[in-house]
């Protein structure tokens, strides 16, 4: 019997390496010889470098820089989930010498309170090296840059932002978007993922030689989790919260597709920390075969992340029995 464990971190308590060993270990009360294969996910936002460190036995490398030119290396998958900023990526395009200039050739300060009176961009002072390096974007969501689902009506919120700074800050990221088409001939400000990480989708775009893709496909490429998951009897997967967002590019929902490819007969049962409205939307032949609650019970959050380990192994555990039934 071979079992595909494949979650996701659930955010603020556990990696997705921790999450899967806690899988593991409750799986492994009722089937302890079978071969596991533990596959830590991500989709592009928070715990998607740690995920692919585990899964590539990578090593993480600790400099302080201003710009990704570090290493030498030609080639970079950019995770842009958990931003702090909603400034369509404007500060990074800065750090890596491009000037935003307003109509006395004065630079703009840092931010996207500023970018109303952005009046031209200069990017002569940008390294070469930068085009000659390959980014890859690693998004978790695919809002555009402005308007209703833009950066900042959004993700302007989660970050402290009223309603009328929100208004603001969506005006001024569409005049940065139409100085970047004058300016640099791209036209961005519609493109799905522009404004993740408050837009920082756009700012690489723009200024760096990059391709936007979903995140949850290049960490499904680059763990190589189909070719791990052939031959699978059962795939256990997760994260934190589950709801009919998930659909939307979320880890559980493409490990689910990715895995079907390969094992179709397998079924993919997803455990998660919260389970919200319109799961119904995430079942099918190609996709989710069962949802779990993993939590036991009303608790604290304190406390419900204290016992995450145990609950997941907990619920783990009762799934793998379930499974045992029907086959005896």
């Amino acid at each position: 019997m071979k079992i595909v464990i494949a979650p996701d971190s659930f955010k603020g308590s556990l990696t997705a390496k921790q999450v899967a060993e806690a899988i593991r270990t409750g799986v492994a009360r009722i089937f302890p010889q079978v071969d596991y294969e533990l596959v830590p996910m991500a989709d592009g936002g928070e715990g998607t470098v740690q995920s692919l460190v585990d899964a590539t036995q990578g090593r993480l490398i600790t400099k302080t820089v201003h710009n990704p030119l570090d290493h030498g290396v030609k080639k970079i998958i950019l995770g842009i989930g958990g931003s702090a900023t909603n400034d369509g990526g404007a500060g990074m395009a800065q750090a890596l010498g491009a000037r935003l200039l307003d109509a006395a050739g004065n630079e703009l300060p840092l931010g996207g309170g500023a970018l109303d009176r952005l009046d031209h961009i200069d990017i002569s002072g940008l390294d070469p090296r930068i085009q000659a390096t390959q980014v890859l974007i690693a998004s978790d969501v695919t809002n555009p840059l402005t308007g209703k689902d833009g950066a900042s009506a959004v993700f302007g919120p989660q970050k402290g932002a009223t309603p009328a700074m929100v208004e603001v800050l969506d005006q001024n990221l569409h005049h940065y978007a139409e100085i970047i088409k004058r300016d640099l001939h791209q036209d961005l400000e519609q493109v799905p993922g522009a404004g993740a990480a408050g837009g920082l989708g756009t700012g690489l775009m723009a200024f760096t030689n990059s391709q936007m893709a979903r995140g949850i496909d290049l960490v499904v490429e680059f763990t190589k989790l189909k070719e791990r998951a052939v031959g699978a009897d059962l795939v256990l997967t997760g994260e934190g919260g589950i709801d009919f967002q998930t659909k939307f590019g979320k880890t559980p929902y493409g490990v689910a597709l990715a895995t079907k490819t390969v094992a179709p007969q397998a079924p993919v049962v997803v455990l998660a920390g919260n389970v919200g409205q319109g799961i119904d939307s995430l079942y099918g032949k190609d996709a989710m075969d069962a949802i779990f609650a993993t939590p036991t019970g009303a608790k604290p959050l304190a406390q419900a992340i204290a016992d995450g380990p145990h609950d997941i192994a907990l619920a783990a555990e009762n799934v793998a029995r379930l499974i045992k039934a029907v086959k005896n």
